[in-house]
């Protein structure tokens, strides 16, 4: 079904105190928010099969691209990075959309970032999807594909700058889905990369276990097997420490066809239940 779409922007402070532009796409239109954060590296692209399909669902779905990512400003300070920074903005965006609660949901780190949200301003969490959460189990394999990107981007960035300026200028439209999603990821500026790899692996990926265990959000966790990066070990160690979290599997990350991936239909499961959308309800866009 289609849903409206609507891109948007909001301003946040970084940690030096500098105005930086965030940019977003609502997804359909109501009360029941949901807000998702894609992967580092990846822009909110990636995450519109499952947008799409959970506005299709009565929910007002909001997919925003952190700072560093996709069409939003790129500092070079590594401190505007950091997973409590972006956390903040979370909460900025929704006051800057008018929403008391949302549901928010990520990937990898965009998990942490989410679970930092609730932890930090608990009465602002309706619920917490969090796939393929990246915890203290997955931080060695991070460690050893980030770090080295980081190294690149710092003191040899001319292969990173030729990638962009070769895959910058190819149009997405026409393009397959996750083709686009990739040609988003090429799209680095070397300097800003390697500030903000620096500031996710210097100020932690997560609220620590005792602050996590005093989130009360009702939660969902997606683990994925055999994803060296996102352990289930770490999935199920979420599970345990949340109170009311419930841990499911899924094949892949994003649903490349919402309507007839089963992740993709536990999630907007998830979120009627947090939001008590009826399952007659149904959103069309103009």
């Amino acid at each position: 079904m289609l849903v409206s779409e609507r891109v948007g922007q909001v301003f946040v402070e970084d940690a030096a105190g500098h105005r930086e532009r965030l940019e977003f796409t609502e997804h359909g239109s109501g009360e029941a928010w949901v807000v998702l954060l894609p992967a580092p590296l990846l822009s909110r692209r990636s995450l519109e099969p499952l947008a799409r399909h959970l506005a299709a669902g009565g929910l007002h779905v909001v997919t925003l691209d952190p700072l560093g990512q996709g069409r939003s400003d790129r500092p070079a300070d590594p401190l505007a990075y950091s997973v409590a920074a972006a956390a903040r903005h979370v909460v900025s965006l929704l006051d800057h959309l008018g929403a008391g609660q949302a549901v928010v949901g990520g990937t990898s780190l965009g998990s942490a970032v989410a679970l930092t949200v609730a932890a930090e301003a608990p009465e602002r969490v309706r619920g917490l999807v969090l796939d393929a959460p990246l915890l203290d189990n997955g931080f060695a394999a991070a460690l050893v594909t980030l770090g080295p990107l980081m190294l690149t981007a710092r003191h040899a960035p001319l292969p990173l700058t030729l990638l962009r300026l070769v895959t910058r200028p190819v149009p997405r439209g026409p393009l397959p889905h996750w083709l686009g999603v990739a040609l988003d990821g090429a799209d680095q500026r070397p300097r800003a990369l390697a500030a903000m790899l620096h500031g996710v692996l210097a100020t932690g990926l997560a609220p620590d276990p005792g602050r996590r265990r005093r989130v009360t959000a009702p939660t969902l966790v997606v683990a994925h097997p055999g994803d060296p990066w996102h352990r289930t070990s770490d999935a199920r160690l979420l599970g345990e420490e949340l109170p009311h979290a419930t841990v499911t599997t899924a094949g892949r990350r994003v649903p490349r066809r919402g309507g007839t991936d089963p992740a993709a239909m536990e999630v907007l499961d998830f979120c009627r239940r947090s939001w008590k959308v009826s399952r007659r309800r149904r959103r069309a866009g103009a």
